[in-house]
């Protein structure tokens, strides 16, 4: 289950986030019930939680704030509730995203919002390999969803 709020005018599609945070969930194999919040929010905003959280001083197109370690995720069983944490979009990147590399909002949107589960689900991209893995589970993740570019 997501908690979604859309803080900004931007048409970021709810359901499709939605669907793609559950296909995320099947990808993995993780049978849980879930929960996690989803915020599409302006580049401003982004930035502060980027400079907070992140010692990053800039906007970003999506932040992930993960309440677990992977092991954790794993080690659980499968009846209890898994709450994964927080993603933050950047709406106003998601619309010139999609436009500098040429898909669509659609596309944008569930990239980010893939991305941003796996990053909640312990992976990360700051090493080559972990990188490569990374990336090739969101191809794979939005091509089973017929998302392609």
């Amino acid at each position: 289950m997501i908690i979604f709020e859309n803080e900004t005018d931007i048409d970021i599609d709810e359901e499709l986030v939605d669907a793609v945070t559950k296909q995320v969930m099947a990808y993995e194999g993780i049978e849980n019930e879930f929960e996690v919040s989803v915020t599409v929010t302006d580049p401003d905003t982004v930035h502060g939680l980027n400079k907070k959280y992140r010692d990053t001083d800039r906007t970003t197109d999506v932040l992930s704030f993960p309440l677990n370690e992977r092991e954790d995720i794993l080690s659980l069983d499968k009846s209890e509730k898994l709450y994964l944490g927080d993603i933050v979009l950047n709406g106003e990147k998601v619309v010139s995203q999609a436009e500098e590399y040429c898909h669509s909002l659609k596309r944008e949107t569930a990239f980010l919002t893939a991305h941003s589960m796996l990053h909640l689900l312990g992976y990360d991209h700051m090493v080559k390999e972990e990188e490569t893995v990374m990336f090739a589970k969101q191809e794979e993740i939005l091509t089973i969803m017929g998302i392609t570019r």
